[in-house]
């Protein structure tokens, strides 16, 4: 697993941004494929994601998840929950010793967030649906009503595809500039006509630093531009896979 250097520095806090390696998936999930959405055989899934929450010092049931759905909606977690019960989210806060929360991606922004001091974590699915629709303020929002405070707070951005390799159409880049009129400088042309590349991180970047917080760190990985260590959505679309694996990036309170 990837890991940022300002997470680690805090005491009591535990993350990890999940690779493909180290589990036992095979064909396009090989190898840790965390991802109960796909259709991956449901016993290697549950062993990748004991692998992932051992790693973080939990046990297997205490290794959440939400069942994500590209909107700034927010979870709190205070038990565990069953996979059958994950809550329609893309933000996971908690303040609970001993839960590990995260999120899934495969291309997508995962953002990981702290506050040692007040005991307080956060995990947020930023895909572009979810950052221009407010998830980063609203996960922000969250583990400020469990006590966390902006200038406190520590976020990390994972891997994610990255500008070269994200290609969008004019109707992404008209519903950007329609609600934010400065995100033309997130777009910069493509070589097809009426096509743009978005830059995904330098939007959640930009997120963050409005969200007015202590501490922003972006790990600067492109999951499209590298297959032996990430999975890609988009890759396994322009492959004709018929599938692809999931990350899990999560983050977890010492008991």
């Amino acid at each position: 697993m990837l890991q940022a250097q300002s997470l680690s520095k805090l005491p009591g806090i535990r993350h990890g941004f999940f690779t493909r390696s180290g589990g036992v998936s095979d064909g396009v999930y090989r190898s840790l494929n965390g991802g109960v959405g796909s259709e991956d055989s449901p016993v290697k899934i549950a062993e990748n994601r004991a692998r992932m929450a051992a790693n973080l010092g939990v046990a297997a049931e205490r290794f959440l998840t939400a069942y994500q759905i590209h909107s700034p909606e927010v979870a709190v977690a205070e038990t565990p929950w069953a996979s059958s019960e994950r809550p329609r989210a893309d933000a996971i806060v908690t303040r609970t010793p001993g839960l590990a929360i995260g999120i899934s991606t495969a291309d997508c922004g995962p953002v990981l967030f702290a506050d040692a001091e007040a005991r307080v974590i956060g995990a947020a699915h930023a895909g572009w649906r979810g950052a221009l629709t407010g998830v980063i303020e609203a996960t922000v929002a969250a583990m400020e009503k469990l006590g966390a405070e902006r200038p406190r707070i520590v976020a990390a951005a994972g891997p994610m595809i990255r500008q070269p390799n994200y290609e969008v159409g004019q109707d992404l880049i008209d519903r950007f500039v329609a609600i934010e009129p400065n995100t033309v400088r997130f777009f910069k042309p493509a070589k097809r006509q009426g096509h743009a590349m978005f830059d995904l991180a330098g939007y959640v970047m930009s997120r963050l630093q409005r969200a007015e917080i202590a501490q922003i760190e972006d790990l600067g990985h492109c999951t499209y531009a590298d297959p032996a260590q990430f999975y890609s959505y988009r890759r396994a679309t322009h492959l004709a896979e018929p599938d692809y694996g999931r990350h899990i990036n999560a983050i977890a309170l010492a008991d």
